[in-house]
């Protein structure tokens, strides 16, 4: 009886230590990030005027200036990129979940997708450095986005082929019994009842590519004045943000903050809208 007391007050020793220190650990990382938030709330909120949203990005030395030229860079890249990696991404993930089984074709696809997932952003950068940019001579749009299509891809085929196995199998029994095509039971069952998850792994991806910098450093660069020519180097936020946070002048650091600003809050509201759409798909 002794000793089943002292084993009681042993584990109780224990689990008061182990949540004290999870608490402990929680409390300095929200503490972490809400120190973060409030530097760039602050310094962000101060860099927004109109003229950010108007005029393109200054040249050494100069006042005044804007982020006209990088915004639009920016949601072109991104844009290219969903139209790209939107069709591979689900067509993939369909495979994978209804069609390949366990082949060693899909295993080697898994292989693949999971390297992609984990390598680092630079080396996909580098890699259509090498391939998209050195043999053409020149930084372009359409190696930006190539850039992003390798980053992005991964997760919605990774996404879609998770949301498609969540779906009931009775579904596609049901389908089967009234005669349907294995083709049709994909694309009008599953993929439909699993259609909140992809919008969520969608959403994810652009998320993911709406921050990254060292990809478009090798493929995109920058561009200074406005342009909408994706055959030739176009400005960006991410590489802006880097180029100018790093200079000697005032309203470069200050557009870096307004810019900063605008990347965490467009990954903030694509976050909130993944959720929400997540939280469709689990009340289905």
């Amino acid at each position: 009886m002794e000793f089943n007391q002292q084993l009681y007050k042993k584990r109780q020793r224990s689990n008061a230590i182990g949540l004290t220190l999870s608490l402990g650990a929680m409390v300095l990382g929200l503490f972490v990030l809400l120190w973060i938030l409030s530097v760039l709330l602050s310094n962000g909120f101060a860099a927004l005027d109109w003229n950010m949203f108007t005029q393109s990005t200054p040249a050494p030395g100069s006042e005044g200036g804007g982020l006209a030229n990088a915004i639009v860079g920016s949601l072109m890249m991104v844009g290219f990129t969903v139209l790209v990696s939107t069709p591979i991404g689900v067509l993939a993930g369909v495979y994978l979940a209804e069609y390949s089984g366990q082949s060693k074709t899909a295993e080697l696809t898994r292989f693949v997708t999971d390297i992609m997932l984990s390598a680092p952003s630079i080396v996909l950068g580098l890699f259509v450095y090498a391939i998209a940019v050195a043999t053409v001579g020149n930084f372009s749009g359409w190696a930006g986005s190539l850039a992003l299509s390798l980053i992005a891809v991964p997760v919605v085929v990774r996404t879609t082929e998770n949301m498609l196995r969540l779906v009931p199998g009775s579904l596609r029994e049901a389908a089967f019994a009234l005669g349907a095509p294995r083709w049709k039971v994909s694309t009008m069952v599953t993929l439909r009842a699993a259609r909140s998850g992809v919008m969520t792994g969608l959403l994810l991806a652009v998320a993911r590519i709406s921050g990254e910098t060292a990809p478009l450093l090798f493929t995109a660069l920058n561009n200074q004045f406005f342009s909408t020519n994706m055959n030739a180097p176009m400005a960006n936020l991410p590489v802006v943000i880097f180029q100018f946070a790093l200079s000697p002048y005032e309203n470069w650091v200050r557009l870096a903050w307004g810019g900063a600003l605008l990347i965490t809050l467009s990954v903030l509201i694509l976050n909130v809208v993944a959720r929400v759409f997540l939280r469709e798909k689990n009340r289905v």
